[in-house]
């Protein structure tokens, strides 16, 4: 009978572990976070923004197909190179009527996609892939040179006036990079344009708002939220950060995805790790190497005790957060998207979040980022504005 007990308590505790490590997350194969889904929020596949600074389409593309099926409208993969060349062609006009006082490249912001969906519409990806240039994979490094340049030139080289092909020119150059936009395509055994396309999939895209939490303008008002790439001087709404953090967790709660814009220069940002921390002791979090395969160092090689297993991170304050804004420690550096809740071993939640960096890491493409490190090095989220709390949709005056 004790033999028997044994065998019979061997059995259970082995079934008992397969169990646990089917239904629990990890930060990594070998790593010892072990997260417990508390909302996870459908989305499309992962992508990979490859060799360009374009995160803010492919992170903004992402959460409006996650709304597209929020709202009952399918899975739909939208033309992140679409919304990039329409961008890319204001752009330069801004840039040339700013003398060259603007900044001007790959980067953009969340304000971006509402701003082209509402101007030009949207095109599906199968229609617009943005890849005329001979490569399989996206990388800008020509065309934003090209395009630079061009624009340079066309400032210096006034001729009293601008001549009349200026803007041609510029279109030319990135039909010949990222190809010719159609103006009607079939999809799905429908006949659209770019902007019958748009209002069939129900985009109003007035009621998408964007949040921040910063000390140098008022609470509950908006203000241009001051970062290089925000071109077209988009607004955020401005909420302490309480109200910030209370915002992001509700909507998250309630189904509603965020784009989440944040530093990822951090040494507690580790792509490869699966984890965005922000340690009590950062001195036991090691670098190693450069990588700036994505704009930004966040691809070096990083290690410590904190990537292994979960420990204490800092208490993230408004002046905390205000401080590293004002010195240039937290910077608009990269787009990505919100999709969950997950809670570790200790309890403790944090968001998980998807990538735009293609597969490669243990967790196919997403991470979990700490509930201090979104408080400490978020610039702005995108949300749409029936994910936010009653009392504080109220406080902002949106209905």
């Amino acid at each position: 009978m004790k033999q028997i007990a044994v065998a019979t308590f061997l059995v259970l505790g082995l079934f008992s572990l397969q169990l646990y490590a089917q239904d629990t997350l990890k930060n990594r194969d070998d790593g010892q976070y072990f997260f417990e889904e508390i909302k996870n929020l459908e989305t499309t596949q992962v992508e990979n923004q490859y060799r360009t600074g374009t995160c803010w389409s492919f992170s903004a593309l992402s959460f409006v197909e996650s709304e597209l099926i929020r709202k009952g409208k399918g899975n739909h993969e939208l033309s992140e190179m679409y919304i990039v060349r329409m961008a890319y062609a204001d752009k330069a006009e801004k840039y040339i009527r700013f003398h060259g006082k603007l900044n001007f490249g790959q980067g953009g912001a969340f304000h971006d996609i509402p701003y082209v969906i509402k101007k030009y519409g949207i095109l599906p990806k199968e229609h617009y892939k943005g890849l005329s240039y001979g490569a399989e994979k996206h990388n800008h490094s020509e065309l934003e040179s090209v395009l630079t340049a061009m624009c340079d030139a066309i400032i210096r080289s006034r001729q009293g006036n601008l001549t009349t092909s200026w803007k041609d020119a510029i279109d030319g150059v990135l039909d010949a990079y990222l190809g010719e936009v159609p103006t009607s395509f079939n999809y799905r055994g429908k006949e659209y344009s770019p902007k019958s396309f748009a209002d069939d999939m129900g985009l109003k895209m007035d009621d998408y708002i964007t949040l921040s939490s910063f000390t140098h303008h008022p609470f509950y008002e908006d203000f241009i939220l001051e970062v290089p790439d925000n071109w077209v001087m988009g607004g955020v709404k401005n909420l302490p950060l309480d109200d910030f953090m209370r915002s992001v967790d509700h909507s998250v709660m309630n189904g509603y995805s965020l784009a989440w814009a944040a530093d990822v220069s951090e040494k507690g940002f580790s792509f490869r790790n699966g984890l965005a921390i922000v340690p009590l002791h950062a001195d036991s979090l090691k670098v190693k190497g450069r990588n700036n395969k994505h704009f930004n160092n966040a691809g070096s090689k990083k290690s410590g005790t904190q990537f292994d297993r979960p420990g204490k991170e800092k208490v993230i304050t408004q002046e905390l957060r205000q401080i590293a804004f004002d010195n240039y420690k937290t910077t608009d550096d990269h787009g990505m998207h919100i999709v969950g809740l997950v809670k570790d071993q200790n309890q403790t939640k944090y968001f998980r979040v998807k990538n735009s960096w293609g597969t490669e890491n243990d967790c196919d493409g997403y991470f979990y980022a700490s509930m201090p490190y979104v408080a400490y090095k978020t610039t702005n989220v995108m949300l749409h504005k029936d994910g936010l709390p009653k009392d504080i949709k109220k406080k902002l005056g949106i209905k």
